[in-house]
């Protein structure tokens, strides 16, 4: 089982509403990621899955059996916090047998289990080491064989990389997938990295002032996003947003002036557009050197060479924010002069003046389908 439904949820504190009326529904092995900025509600919603937070109103149903009053010891599921929490008095066998130890299980129970657990995280050789003896990783790996021996119907993890340097976290991103496929339980995870996000998901929730955003597989959200906010959340560097207006309109194209040219979109057209304020969205990566559908006069006055790409941040004349452009490999731009960089008319969104998408004209299933 695993399966997780969420039916209206609201918390408050006090007058101060954190999560508005979330519905989801979570199926049964899924990897679910909850994103978004700080203060976004993503934990908050969390713990009131653990029961670690009272919900104010709404259901939540684990596995068809509403929970909302239950402790979070009778909900099924193991949450790793961003804390490791463990130990340090205890070797790694006791901290990973501590809830089985809670629950009096036998103790060959108890060693079959931990023995178990062990070996999925790659912890066999360390089961009498204290934690002040292993890495941040191998920590956070403890951490998860504690929730692992409760064979819960779904994890719960509450930003458990963050505490981890740059390396570590790409390590344990891998091990987190794998682990994921070979126990195929139900896992939700919360993050404001969106690299850990687009790695990791089945889906992802996308979260904004305490509503989705919106909810898709990674590369719909990317390819497909249903308004500015997600837009500009996912995808990294962010995507450029220019300001245009609507000269004709068809039911599988609109036509935009922007930066003082005309283009065609492949976007659905709606009645009452021409003549509105949108906004044109084009990634940075989508962007070239040279003249292509769209060509943009820039003065980039910082360039980063990271040896895989180029990343360049320029003015444009009539936008105070920068216009932002990767270009692969290693390139030969200078900070504070111009250049000529282009994009097509294919790679654009298109944004109205209440930041919801217009719908593109992009196969998803073309898109992902296997090479070959």
């Amino acid at each position: 089982m695993g399966q997780l439904s969420l039916k209206s949820v609201i918390k408050t504190f006090g007058e101060f509403e954190v999560v508005k009326g979330v519905s989801l529904d979570v199926h049964e092995g899924e990897f679910v990621v909850f994103v978004g900025p700080s203060g976004c509600g993503k934990s908050t919603l969390l713990r009131m899955i653990a029961g670690l937070e009272h919900t104010t109103d709404g259901d939540i149903v684990i596995d068809g059996k509403r929970v909302n009053d239950l402790p979070p010891v009778k909900r099924g599921i193991a949450m790793v916090f961003q804390s490791y929490a463990l130990y340090p008095h205890m070797t790694v066998f006791e901290n990973i047998a501590f809830p089985l130890r809670v629950e009096k299980a036998p103790a060959d129970v108890i060693k079959k289990k931990v023995e178990a657990a062990a070996a999925i995280l790659h912890l066999d050789t360390r089961l009498q080491q204290k934690p002040g003896q292993l890495s941040g990783g191998q920590r956070q790996r403890v951490a998860i064989g504690r929730a692992i021996v409760r064979e819960p119907e779904i994890f719960l993890f509450d930003e458990p990389l963050s505490n981890l340097d740059a390396a570590l976290r790409a390590d344990m991103r891998i091990e987190l997938t794998r682990l994921h496929k070979q126990l195929g339980a139900t896992m939700i995870y919360v993050t404001h990295d969106q690299i850990e996000a687009m790695t990791m998901a089945d889906r992802i929730v996308v979260l904004n002032g305490g509503h989705i955003a919106q909810v898709g597989a990674p590369l719909e959200l990317y390819h497909k996003p249903q308004n500015t906010f997600v837009a500009g959340f996912i995808g990294n560097p962010r995507m450029n947003l220019l300001p245009a207006r609507c000269v004709g309109t068809s039911a599988a194209a609109v036509t935009v002036q922007c930066q003082g040219q005309t283009i065609t979109l492949p976007v659905a057209g709606r009645e009452g557009l021409v003549g509105s304020d949108l906004l044109l969205g084009i990634r940075p990566e989508h962007v070239a050197l040279g003249r292509v559908d769209v060509t943009l006069r820039v003065v980039p006055h910082v360039v980063e060479q990271l040896g895989q790409q180029t990343v360049g941040y320029a003015a444009l004349e009539g936008r105070e924010e920068n216009f932002l452009f990767v270009l692969p490999g290693t390139r030969g731009i200078q900070d504070d002069q111009p250049l000529d960089v282009g994009f097509r008319a294919g790679d654009c969104h298109l944004f109205d003046a209440e930041g919801n998408a217009l719908e593109r004209q992009v196969d998803l299933a073309a898109l992902t389908a296997p090479a070959g």
